[in-house]
Parts: structure tokens; C-alpha cells; sequence
């Protein structure tokens, strides 16, 4: 059995993460029991989620235990199986955690998913095509609910789900306007994947500024929202989301390390009688088959192209993902492991 390097959560942050918090550790692969089977990862997935779970914190999930292999989606291939279900070869997708290998026992539901890579690159399955798409599928579809001709806003409009979410909502005949960091991120949402508008927050020193930049791109007001930052942002679309307006809270990634995210002025949740709704995808896997197939078809078709930040090596994961929670990926955050 191959020797496994792995990613260990070695001490929890305070405050700011810090590549100190992880330790890389090399581990014997056990040998595999009946119904395991033995999977190479090609792809690591690195999400912002994972930062929340790095505090022994109450929240959705347990924290990640220290001295263990970081939690996170894996893409790769079956290399030894000593289960009916999947053959060596076989494409998959799971929780492999930051490592090169894992064991899996197949039984286990939602463990394993075999993938057709023959239309969708193997890799599109941990962003457009896997969890990050399926989060911005329910959010827009179910707690948004829009309607055509309806103006809708995301932020981190360029990443993993914001880029989903354009091509969902675009192909329900809605006004979409990103908000992201950076003018080349701007450009390649409007360009490449289709938003109407794009708004650059780096400029804008407060939820004022932003908001009149809001009314410029949003002149028919904000009628449905999907939050994935929190703080100045939020309350920036706060002012200008329309009576009835919906809100899908998905992230608030401006708090991530620890730091209170008062609102200025809640208020206008009672004004304009908006609906603000959190959710966990986890929590909906009902509606994965149906989200998979339309998102599948999307990116199969051309009319959703997603970009990639790639990091080589395990060794890479801890900068990498220390890099995506200031912003500096590109499109969806990965790991290529060989």
C-alpha cells in the first residue's frame, strides 16, 4: 500500500489562520478491508467553510478535530476496490480530506460518487458541477425564488458559486449583477460569464459608496440577493433591495476570524418585509440529482465556463487556502495532487 502524505489540523487560530495551524505528516496506507476501496485523489478541494470549522466553536458542524486530517472534498480514481460497487479506473468524487489517498468503505451512503468525465472535466465536479453549483442552485432556485425580468446581486461573483450562480440565474431571464474584488475579476464576470453588470467593492471605503454603485447597476432595485461575505457588503444591497426582496445566506466570509459583523441598519429587513434565509447544501441532498443535471448540462454546453486557481503538491494546500480567504484565487480553488 502507497505511503500517504497528509494535512493534519495540528493547533486551532486565534484570530487570523495562519500556516502554523496545519502540520504535514507522511502515514502508511492500511490495507483494504471488504467493501473498502482505495481512492487516489487528483484534485483537493479548498472552500471557505472550512475556516468556520477550524474553531472549537458551536455552529452547523462539529469543529475539525485536531491531530486529524483536514476535512474537504477530494476528485480521483478508485486504485484498488475490494467492493461489487466501484471497479479500479472509476472516476469519484467525496470527503477525502486533505491527503493524497483515502480508504473508503463503499457502503457508506454519500461516501462515493462515480462521475462521467467524458463531458465535465473531473475537477469541475468539487466547483461548477459539485457542491459549490449545487449551493448556488438552492439558494436561487428554492429561497430566492426569481422570477424573469427580476434584478439579482451575489458577491464573490467570481468564485466557485457566484460563477454557478450567474449562469443559473441568467438562464431564468434575470438581470445579474456580481460584486467581487478587483477590476480583471470584473471583466471576466461580464465577459465570460455573463454578467450584466459587475461592481469592483475595493474602491469604496464604506457600505455608503458601495450602495450608490449599487444603484447605478441595479437602477430597478435588488429584488433577490445570495450573500456570500457579510459586513459593509450586506449592508450596502440592505439599502438597496426592494419591498419583498429575498436574501440566501450562504457565507460571511468577512467574519471568519472571529470578528463581530454588526448590521448598520436592520431595520430595513422590517421596511421592505425582506426574506432572509440561512442554509447548509448538506442539508438538502434531495435536490442534488436535479441541481447536477441542469448545472452538468451548463457547463457540457459551453454556457457556464468556470475558471480555476490551481496549487500544486499537498504541501501547497495551507497558502493556498490561506490565499482564498483573502481573496487571492481566481475561480474556484483546487489542489492538483499529480
Amino acid at each position: 500500500m502507497p505511503i500517504n502524505q497528509q494535512i493534519l489540523l495540528d493547533n486551532r487560530p486565534t484570530g487570523e489562520a495562519s500556516a502554523s495551524n496545519f502540520m504535514l505528516v507522511s502515514s502508511d496506507t492500511p490495507p483494504l478491508q471488504e467493501g473498502q476501496v482505495l481512492v487516489r485523489h487528483h484534485y483537493l478541494s479548498l472552500d471557505p467553510y472550512m475556516r468556520g470549522r477550524m474553531n472549537d466553536s458551536k455552529s452547523y458542524a462539529a469543529p475539525q478535530p485536531l491531530g486529524q486530517v483536514m476535512i474537504g472534498g477530494t476528485a480521483g480514481e478508485v486504485v484498488e476496490s475490494r467492493s461489487p460497487k466501484f471497479q479500479p479506473g472509476d472516476k469519484v468524487v467525496g470527503m477525502g480530506g486533505w491527503q493524497e489517498y483515502s480508504v473508503v468503505n463503499a457502503d457508506q451512503p454519500g461516501a462515493l460518487r462515480k462521475v462521467d468525465t467524458t463531458h465535465v472535466p473531473l475537477s469541475h465536479y468539487l466547483g461548477a458541477v459539485g457542491m459549490p453549483g449545487v449551493t448556488a442552485w438552492y439558494g436561487l432556485v428554492k429561497i430566492i425564488e426569481p422570477k424573469a425580468g427580476q434584478t439579482m446581486v451575489v458577491s464573490a461573483a467570481t468564485g466557485a458559486v457566484g460563477s454557478a450562480f450567474a449562469a443559473l440565474s441568467k438562464a431564468r431571464g434575470c438581470r445579474t449583477v456580481g460584486i467581487a474584488g478587483g477590476p480583471d475579476k470584473c471583466k471576466y464576470a461580464v465577459d465570460e460569464l455573463g454578467f450584466d453588470a459587475c461592481i469592483d467593492y475595493k474602491p469604496h471605503a464604506d457600505a455608503g459608496s458601495l450602495s450608490k454603485a449599487l444603484r447605478d447597476a441595479c437602477p430597478d432595485g435588488i429584488d433577490g440577493y445570495f450573500e456570500n461575505v457579510g459586513g459593509m457588503v450586506l449592508d450596502a444591497v440592505l439599502s438597496r433591495m426592494n419591498a419583498f426582496g429575498r436574501i440566501a445566506l450562504c457565507g460571511m466570509i468577512a467574519g471568519y476570524d472571529g470578528r463581530p459583523m454588526p448590521l448598520a441598519y436592520p431595520a430595513l429587513i422590517l421596511t421592505n418585509r425582506l426574506k432572509l434565509q440561512g442554509f447548509i447544501v448538506a442539508e438538502h441532498m434531495e435536490v442534488w440529482p436535479e441541481a447536477l443535471k441542469e448545472l452538468g448540462t451548463l457547463v457540457g454546453t459551453g454556457k457556464l465556463r468556470p475558471r480555476e486557481t490551481v496549487a500544486q503538491g499537498i504541501e501547497s494546500a495551507p497558502e493556498a487556502f490561506l490565499g482564498l480567504l483573502k481573496g487571492k484565487n481566481f475561480g474556484k480553488q483546487l489542489v492538483k495532487l499529480i
